[in-house]
């Protein structure tokens, strides 16, 4: 009987060592993508930070590059990336793009985010400019819409609905006065997800019956 019981021993043994195996190989891969991702957020930092110098210094073309290519490498866009954009945009008299962009910086962040005043402010100056520049008829510059990229809507993963702005009706003015409705992408919570955010600028999200 010894013999069965050591046997037993050993095939324990070897099945307590693989599981160890396994799961430590399951750890270094989750450790090797958490520094991967850490890296990756540290490049775009490092290039996010020499846009904004060169934007500081008056080099608003170059700034400019620097952040279509941050823009077209990145998998998710952040908030500051977007005010960023939005604010160089007006810089260089492309008011419709800085607009959207400022815009998508206020709906991500609200009233409370860093760079929300003077996301505000800017917003109200392009939108004054591109006025002018239409009762003008000036050239347009080739514009980059914030609809073409997936926003990151921050660690909360939700933002204000743009419909409703957060109020869950809608109000609908006509010649017989007022009608409301409820939000029919809402929820009824003022809110929507990261994902269904995206899919509402790229006009893929469907309105609930």
């Amino acid at each position: 009987m010894a013999l069965p019981v050591r046997l037993l021993f050993v095939f324990m043994f070897l099945v307590s060592f693989s599981t160890r195996a396994q799961q430590s190989e399951i750890e270094k891969i989750k450790t090797l993508e958490t520094e991967r991702a850490t890296f990756q957020k540290f490049s775009l930092d490092r290039k996010l930070d020499s846009a904004v110098l060169l934007m500081d210094q008056g080099e608003y073309l170059l700034a400019d590059q620097k952040l279509k290519t941050i823009l077209q490498t990145s998998k998710s866009v952040g908030s500051d990336l977007t005010f960023y954009f939005g604010k160089n945009s007006y810089f260089i008299d492309n008011y419709k793009q800085s607009i959207d962009w400022l815009n998508k910086y206020i709906q991500l962040k609200g009233t409370a985010g860093q760079f929300s005043k003077e996301a505000v402010e800017l917003m109200g100056k392009a939108e004054a400019a591109l006025l002018k520049e239409r009762q003008i008829q000036s050239k347009q510059a080739s514009t980059v819409f914030s609809a073409d990229f997936t926003m990151d809507c921050g660690p909360t993963g939700k933002v204000t609905c743009p419909v409703c702005k957060g109020t869950t009706v809608i109000i609908k003015r006509n010649y017989l006065g007022e009608t409301y409705s409820t939000c029919p992408y809402c929820a009824k919570n003022g809110y929507l997800n990261c994902e269904d955010y995206n899919k509402l600028l790229r006009g893929q999200l469907k309105a609930s019956k």
